[in-house]
């Protein structure tokens, strides 16, 4: 009987073991749940292409929830998500989804990433407000990237403008990631290059006639923003055609929210928020009021498109 006892025992303090070393994993969570849905403090990344949108869901949600802040960490895509995999952040809001590589050294780590869908994004193409050339056909915005359309002339033989200068916002940020996925590119022509920031794309497209600037929908789409108005005044839109239709008479789109939903704007991305904690916690609070009612109407007054709620889109008839 007394091996009996002992034997009990020493299943017993296994167990326990096993149960404490599973609570101390946590997920990678540390078994510390200090937040909820709408209690704590938590660090949430945010790409930069994002940052004007996210500063309202924020602000809104903390203003709603007294008891919930956010550390908000903005950063290029690339560096948002390294942060994310060392488990610095356990939410981001960025632009495309985890590679199943990613995946699986989460679930490794006893992650199970739960993604949502928040809303859809337009990646712009701005020029100088003395460049006449605002209209450019897809096939041609293509060519540029390919290194082989290099100057205004290429594009307009009354041009004067002289070599095309294309700028992001960082190398390693969503942007030149799109443009080469988009047109299956292994690196950007030499006429390609990046500043430090969106503001600095537009800054560079004001001062210089030559310039394509590259940046998202975000910066320049919501008309009650003082940011976004001040940016629009300095700046035009390109309007782009569809692909494969390079005739004089094309219909050109712009990356305006009817023309996003319905896919006429031939440059459109989702955005997502990608939560890795393992309860119910803030995380999933602040994604899911962004998928819901409230944040979903901040999306739509944001210029941008909503993931889950209709664009109203009025045809006038002549």
């Amino acid at each position: 009987m007394k091996t009996g006892k002992a034997s009990v025992w020493a299943i017993g303090a296994a167990g326990l073991i096993f149960l404490l070393f599973l609570a101390s994993c946590g997920g990678g969570d540390g078994g510390k749940q200090t937040d909820n849905p709408t209690h704590g403090k938590i660090k949430v990344g945010i790409d930069d292409s994002y940052r004007l949108l996210l500063d309202t869901e924020v602000y809104t949600f903390e203003a709603i929830y007294k008891y919930a802040k956010f550390d908000t960490v903005y950063g290029n895509e690339s560096d948002i998500f390294d942060l994310f995999m060392k488990d610095s952040l356990p939410l981001m809001i960025v632009s495309r989804k985890l590679t199943v590589d990613e995946e699986k050294y989460l679930n490794a780590r006893q992650f199970i990433p739960k993604t949502t869908l928040i809303a859809y994004d337009g990646v712009v193409f701005i020029v100088n407000p003395e460049n006449p050339d605002t209209n450019l056909f897809y096939d041609k915005i293509e060519s540029i990237f390919k290194g082989e359309v290099k100057t205004w002339k290429q594009l307009n033989p009354k041009s004067k403008l002289g070599e095309i200068k294309v700028v992001f916002d960082n190398y390693k940020s969503c942007n030149p990631r799109y443009i080469k996925e988009k047109f299956k590119l292994d690196k950007l022509p030499p006429s390609c290059f990046a500043v430090n920031s969106n503001a600095g794309v537009i800054s560079f497209v004001t001062n210089n006639r030559n310039a394509i600037g590259v940046i998202s929908v975000n910066w320049i789409s919501d008309k009650e923003d003082t940011v976004s108005n001040r940016f629009l005044r300095q700046v035009k839109i390109a309007g782009i055609s569809a692909p494969g239709n390079n005739d004089p008479g094309a219909n050109y789109y712009k990356p305006y929210q009817a023309y996003i939903a319905q896919g006429d704007y031939p440059f459109t991305r989702n955005i997502y928020c990608i939560n890795r904690q393992t309860y119910r916690g803030l995380a999933y609070g602040l994604s899911s009021f962004i998928a819901g009612e409230k944040g979903q109407l901040i999306v739509l007054r944001s210029g941008m498109v909503p993931a889950a709620m209709p664009v109203r889109i009025v045809q006038i008839k002549h």
